[in-house]
């Protein structure tokens, strides 16, 4: 029998000229927030797919302006949505563990990002099966130093991460520090890109050339990273 666990998704609206400024240039505003908006739909069909997952997405930014809003509406309709609340991504981050673990108490969580449209249903699930083996936490490193994913099996351990740097190239080493600290023992799930650059948005849509993400990139052509 598959056993349940939280497959939460941290998100942000894809607003143009809010989402994915780093891609500008060579991508518009408008552009980059198509970019933005393909991930997260790309992601939410993987996590769809995931045996045993229950769907939690964690939501900021205003919906109604992001690009793709309809397609984003219609996605977003067959998952819990629950609202971001703190004054940092930290608290964020922590924050959205605890509201998630009140919805549905005594499951594991594995959380993630809209910036990895390169995971599978099969991913996700080979990241979740420490949590659901026994095992109290895992962590996904991310080739820019930060991390992709983490799951744990007691949600309140998320708390380290409020006081955690987040966006830096040391932030995955100190989120490992940090559970390392509160007792855990983190395994290591698979390394992945995420997306902050032009030149990761086309390398990820090489990765996953059939999705809408690698579409929305190919739409910005081969203009130059500047």
């Amino acid at each position: 029998m598959t056993r349940s666990f939280v497959l939460l998704v941290v998100a942000k609206a894809p607003v143009p000229g809010l989402a994915k400024t780093r891609l500008c240039p060579p991508a518009t505003p408008a552009e980059a927030a198509e970019i933005a908006a393909a991930a997260l739909l790309d992601t939410l069909d993987a996590v769809g797919s995931v045996p045993g997952a229950v769907p939690v997405v964690a939501m900021t930014g205003d919906l109604g302006a992001a690009a793709r809003a309809a397609e984003l509406g219609t996605a977003l309709r067959r998952v819990t949505v629950i609202p971001q609340r703190g004054p940092d991504f930290g608290a964020r981050l922590a924050n959205a563990h605890a509201d998630a673990a009140a919805l549905h108490a005594g499951l594991p969580i594995l959380q993630i990002g809209m910036d990895t449209p390169q995971v599978t249903p099969m991913s996700l699930a080979a990241a979740a099966a420490p949590i659901l083996g026994g095992h109290d936490s895992v962590l996904g490193p991310a080739v820019d130093g930060g991390w992709w994913v983490l799951g744990l099996t007691e949600p309140r351990h998320a708390q380290v991460l409020a006081d955690v740097p987040m966006s830096r190239d040391d932030t995955g080493e100190r989120t490992l520090r940090a559970l390392t600290a509160s007792g855990l023992r983190p395994r290591q799930a698979a390394c992945l890109s995420d997306v902050d650059t032009m030149a990761e948005a086309r390398s990820v849509a090489a990765a996953c050339p059939d999705g809408r993400f690698a579409r929305a990139v190919a739409a910005v052509g081969g203009r130059a990273v500047a």
